[in-house]
């Protein structure tokens, strides 16, 4: 029987309508190769001025692994490591692509997802010499795989500590759209661009076709990034897909509106579900919701809908992940809730 609607992520739809008008409306049109057209030009001088940082590097990637892989690839040098949560992306769902290019990942337990100071100090403490490898890079995610976001004190300190102790900070932004039009979010794009050294601003999972684009603020960084890129098979001939998506994105609010609507919907789920009595493995304000249901009631509900069953919380329970998306329709959301409470 087909699902009546899909929570597993924020990309089983293709793209909003605006960005695939915006890509035939150009379709013919003849530019240069690699992000020297055009569209990639005006979309990164548009972020540049959306960050408020017009010395930043900018650079476009179809998706957020190969962003993860060719960053940290272009910053680590052999004997260097990264310290990340133990749910991080590059820990988890990236196949080891990190490891395979022979560098270590520091796993830091956390319930919430987030990395605290005093877990980066500590790595930092215990490899002190030679003999071990040298942690270089601090690795976060805003928002987390378990929906939870920074706040600008908690932002502040980890890239005081990464300062203090010749770190780099990198911030995975796969969900940041979703994490900036938090409702309980005191950061924006210009904060997050003084407070870390590179991170990326995602597409894909905020209403693109595809494509992430890495924002590079720390000089040391830049040098020769396109080599990088090159190497990784990041550097697409047709850069110019990716460009017309940035620029349709940004060029007014576009961006935000859609992870709002993501976040409204999950709102709506989370309001809903709370209602009935129900607990949560994390508490989240983005677009990624854990509620934790009874086992009995998550085997009727998968029959009809599509999410992923998370964890285990004891023999009875287990947290399930729904996601709402760009497109997400609150009658899907009603029906979910309506199928919810009659078990």
């Amino acid at each position: 029987m087909a699902k009546k609607y899909l929570f597993l992520n924020d990309y089983s739809e293709g793209a909003h309508p605006r960005i695939l008008r915006a890509l035939a409306d150009v379709n013919l049109r003849q530019e240069l190769g690699y992000g020297e057209d055009a569209f990639c030009l005006k979309a990164v001088e548009l972020i540049r001025k959306k960050i408020g940082n017009r010395n930043a590097d900018i650079h476009f990637v179809s998706g957020g692994t190969q962003a993860n892989l060719v960053v940290l690839g272009s910053i680590l040098k052999p004997h260097e490591s990264v310290i990340a949560a133990a749910s991080a992306h590059i820990n988890v769902h990236e196949a080891g692509a990190i490891e395979a290019t022979g560098h270590k990942i520091h796993v830091v337990n956390s319930s919430d997802g987030k990395l605290t100071t005093q877990a980066i100090q500590e790595v930092v403490n215990e490899h002190n010499n030679e003999h071990m490898v040298k942690p270089r890079v601090v690795f976060i995610s805003n928002a987390t795989e378990v929906g939870t976001i920074y706040n600008k004190k908690e932002l502040k300190v980890i890239s005081d500590v990464c300062q203090q102790n010749h770190l780099y900070l990198y911030l995975d932004g796969a969900r940041l759209g979703s994490a900036l039009a938090s409702t309980k979010s005191d950061l924006n794009l210009s904060e997050i661009s003084k407070f870390v050294d590179v991170f990326y601003i995602g597409g894909t999972k905020n209403g693109a076709l595809l494509g992430e684009a890495i924002v590079i603020n720390n000089p040391e960084l830049k040098k020769e990034f396109r080599y990088h890129l090159k190497q990784h098979g990041a550097l697409l001939a047709k850069g110019r897909v990716l460009g017309v998506q940035f620029l349709e994105l940004f060029k007014d609010n576009l961006y935000f509106q859609l992870a709002e609507h993501a976040n409204k919907m999950a709102d709506n789920l989370t309001r809903g579900i709370k209602g009935m009595g129900y607990k949560f493995l994390t508490e989240s304000s983005t677009n990624q919701i854990f509620p934790i249901l009874p086992n009995l009631i998550i085997k009727k509900m998968e029959k009809k809908y599509g999410f992923y069953v998370w964890t285990k919380v004891d023999g009875k329970n287990s947290a399930i992940r729904l996601v709402a998306s760009w497109a997400t329709d609150p009658g899907a959301i009603d029906e979910f809730l309506s199928d919810l409470k009659r078990g």
